[in-house]
């Protein structure tokens, strides 16, 4: 089980109000000793990413007329780091972005990415406060090891 004991995690293929899946348990299980940091690098890499992703749908986005195609390959990339790290709700949003470049719809993808960046802005909040107390948790061994 994931060390977030079901705080925002949700397993399995329900639909429910977790902003992470399973992948972000995998990637817990990834983590050991040798990279103790493994999960929080990751996510680093990913805010980094998607930070970078999001000023530039920005700037898609304030252009006219649209450019869907565009817009589908950054929110293309967008996803796929939203999966790599198993952010549920992200990715959701991100799907339905991509359904409204595929329909042309500038104000459904307007009012999706306002969506997303709420999501993406919540998600951020709650893993950092995860690794927050990860760190103040510290290594697990030390907690247990014998006297």
């Amino acid at each position: 089980m994931s060390k977030l004991d079901g705080w925002f995690v949700q397993s399995g293929s329900g639909s429910g109000s977790g902003y992470l899946d399973d992948q972000f348990i995998q990637l817990e299980e990834l983590q050991d000793d040798a990279n103790p940091n493994f999960v929080e690098e990751v996510v680093t890499l990913f805010f980094g990413d998607s930070t970078r992703l999001i000023f530039n749908i920005e700037q898609a986005l304030d252009k006219k007329p649209l450019d869907f195609n565009k817009l589908d390959t950054f929110m293309h990339q967008f996803k796929g780091s939203s999966s790599s790290i198993g952010a549920k709700k992200v990715k959701n949003e991100c799907t339905q972005f991509r359904e409204y470049c595929r329909q042309g719809n500038g104000e459904g993808c307007i009012r999706t990415f306002q969506q997303l960046k709420k999501e993406y802005a919540t998600l951020r909040k709650k893993l950092e406060n995860y690794f927050q107390l990860a760190r103040q948790a510290g290594p697990t061994e030390t907690a247990c090891r014998p006297k």
